[in-house]
């Protein structure tokens, strides 16, 4: 669904993105609402990353704190599924329910890892 154009005077690339729930360009915008949260991509499919990230949790009985780790499934949209790949740190806000486990899309990738 996402086109390139190259510009040969420029030699620029523009992507067009035809994805209507993408949050920068689609026409029914993704509106962003709630936490935004930063995670490591662990799976990459059509459509969809799977993004992990760890958080602190205080024991109050044991005054010590543990880590645990989280997952949460993430649009993706047409623009950015060449952009990123397994272990970039990425950006995800949260959303309105898009299916059963989808509650949020990814915004901006961070950090590149792969190639």
């Amino acid at each position: 669904m996402a086109e390139k154009k190259i510009k040969k005077a420029e030699e620029k690339v523009e992507i067009i993105c035809k994805d209507r729930l993408c949050p920068i360009h689609g026409d029914k915008k993704l509106k962003q609402r709630g936490r935004i949260f930063e995670g490591i991509v662990t799976k990459k499919l059509p459509g969809r990353v799977t993004v992990e990230f760890e958080r602190m949790l205080k024991i109050p009985k044991y005054e010590r704190y543990e880590k645990r780790k989280t997952k949460i499934h993430a649009r993706l949209p047409d623009c950015m599924k060449n952009d990123l790949d397994v272990e970039d740190l990425i950006q995800i806000a949260e959303t309105r329910p898009i299916s059963k486990t989808i509650h949020a899309v990814v915004t901006k990738v961070i950090r590149r890892i792969g190639k």
